[in-house]
């Protein structure tokens, strides 16, 4: 059994590094503001099942390899910040349509759900992160490493997908504070189309390995 003070410590390092806005954040918070508390939420949890793979790659050893490759850590950045360019783009187009727009419930929270598994699992940082910082918290002699890497990286999720589901009822409650005025609404909906946009931009260009 892995140590409780090694799972204290990671605790402890996880929340510190998930109250740092980063990508994640930007993207709940840009799609909570196009399309309202339940849109951020149902990204919030999209994402997070999106990122599931990665856990699963690194505690299996896959994950050292995307890491450790140029060419695929490149694809996948590419393909992510694409994805993201193209979701701002449609929050602008219906910036005017007051954000709804999943006229059937089923339907729109499938797709709300697919559209974030889909940046959850095209994030190369998410391995590149799990790959830097789980094995720093796993005991060798406390058991299987795979399935320590696996627990850690399920933890972080769950950490993760409280934290930023926080994030989703805050930005979703601000936008519910600008619904009185349809004006207010459109740019309040526009932002979160530039947020999306500009984070796409962002991550297409940073280096291949930050």
């Amino acid at each position: 059994m892995m140590p409780w003070e090694n799972v204290a410590a990671f605790v402890v390092a996880s929340i510190v590094l998930i109250l740092i806005p980063g990508p994640s954040v930007l993207f709940v918070i840009g799609r909570s503001i196009a399309l309202g508390r339940r849109a951020g939420v149902l990204s919030v949890v999209g994402n997070a099942l999106g990122t599931v793979p990665a856990v699963l790659a690194v505690a299996f050893g896959v994950g050292a390899i995307v890491a450790s490759s140029v060419v695929a850590f490149t694809v996948l950045k590419i393909a992510g910040a694409l994805y993201l360019i193209y979701l701002g783009v449609q929050a602008i187009r219906h910036r005017s349509d007051g954000g709804d727009q999943t006229s059937s419930p089923s339907g729109g929270t499938a797709r709300l759900l697919r559209q974030g598994f889909i940046v959850g699992l095209t994030n190369p940082k998410t391995i590149a992160f799990f790959v830097a910082v789980l094995p720093q918290f796993v005991d060798p002699a406390a058991g299987a490493v795979w399935a320590q890497l696996l627990v850690l990286g399920l933890l972080f999720q769950t950490l993760a997908l409280i934290c930023d589901g926080a994030w989703a009822l805050a930005a979703g409650t601000a936008r519910a504070w600008f619904a009185t005025s349809p004006r207010r609404m459109a740019t309040l909906s526009g932002t979160g189309g530039v947020m999306m946009i500009g984070l796409g931009g962002t991550l297409a260009l940073t280096g291949s390995k930050t």
